[in-house]
């Protein structure tokens, strides 16, 4: 059974003039990708890669020099306001708001400005104060929460909207540990029990890990990666290694470990040196061990390590090439 798109990214780039020397920069490149009914997406790249271009043109904030982008089958360049109605967006944080209305009004606000009446909303808009754990801030203003309440509250109001595709731009970014963990167990529990498309851009990796089904990252203002999370902590996993030594590894050693291997860690104690390593090619062991073959050092064991997606995020964008899996 075919799976359907809700979204059809084909072909997007931008450009923009630099302010100063009126340089034209391309920040979007000739990005493609399509978003499934019914996923959890991670949209991600390093600061400066045309990530968040990308999330604008999608949400009708900037218009694509080049391409075409489609939400629920409508061209948003030709059909904006009809295309937009089936996305909501919580951007940069919680400026999705107002300050000065309460908690509740701000929910029955916006949900009035989607053509709901309160009477419409107020189950869900009980169900959702609930679910956010917002119900004993109801009736404060928005300006004198947290900063971790104002962005469950942001989530909270697009969610209200209905609508099928959610897009959540650092959803966790500047909460403290304790909230952060209990935003991403909200979310977790909304991914099982909503069943609507959400895209999740976000530099906390244990988000991404925890929620996203698949991930589109994006590098130099190109698609770098297309790939299920599941798969790529897969592939990566394979080739991580910790390798233990019986001795310290001399300067000229450690040099062509970073230049060879420039993701690897050294670590070395009274105790134990240990070099973690991750191998793109089953062969490139051999050029490890020649490293340490070079003034006779010992290996005791080699083992296989864990790896996060983290670990796997900074190794696609920092190895500046394309994986492709089947």
């Amino acid at each position: 059974m075919p799976v359907e798109k809700i979204i059809e990214v084909k072909g997007i780039s931008k450009r923009f003039a630099k302010r100063k020397t009126k340089e034209i920069v391309t920040a979007v490149n000739d990005v493609s990708f399509d978003v499934h009914r019914g996923e959890v997406l991670g949209l991600l790249g390093p600061n400066g890669a045309g990530k968040t271009s990308t999330i604008k043109m999608i949400c009708g904030l900037l218009q694509a020099d080049e391409g075409t982008i489609h939400i629920n089958g409508l061209d948003i360049t030709k059909k904006r306001l009809k295309a937009l109605k089936h996305i909501s967006a919580v951007l940069e944080g919680n400026r999705n708001l107002y300050w000065r209305l309460t908690v509740r009004e701000n929910l029955e606000y916006f949900a009035g400005n989607r053509g709901h009446s309160r009477k419409e909303v107020a189950e869900q808009v009980e169900k959702l104060l609930g679910q956010f754990r917002l119900k004993e801030k109801e009736n404060e203003l928005v300006n004198g929460l947290s900063r971790g309440m104002q962005q469950k509250l942001a989530i909270a109001v697009a969610l209200l909207a209905n609508t099928e595709v959610i897009l959540l731009d650092e959803p966790t970014l500047g909460l403290d540990v304790e909230i952060s963990h209990e935003l991403r167990e909200i979310l977790r529990n909304i991914v099982k029990e909503e069943k609507r498309t959400i895209i999740i851009s976000s530099h906390d990796m244990p988000v991404v890990q925890e929620l996203c089904h698949r991930t589109i990252i994006i590098n130099k203002g190109t698609v770098v990666v297309d790939e299920k999370v599941e798969n790529l902590l897969k592939l990566f996993e394979t080739r991580a290694y910790a390798i233990r030594l019986g001795e310290s590894l001399s300067e000229a050693q450690q040099q062509q470990l970073v230049n060879r291997f420039p993701l690897s860690t050294y670590n070395a104690s009274s105790h134990q040196t240990i070099v973690e390593v991750n191998l793109e090619h089953s062969e490139d062991i051999y050029e490890l061990f020649d490293i340490f073959k070079q003034e006779g050092t010992v290996v005791e064991s080699i083992d296989r390590t864990t790896i996060d997606f983290e670990q796997v995020f900074m190794e696609i964008v920092k190895g500046e090439r394309k994986y492709a899996l089947a």
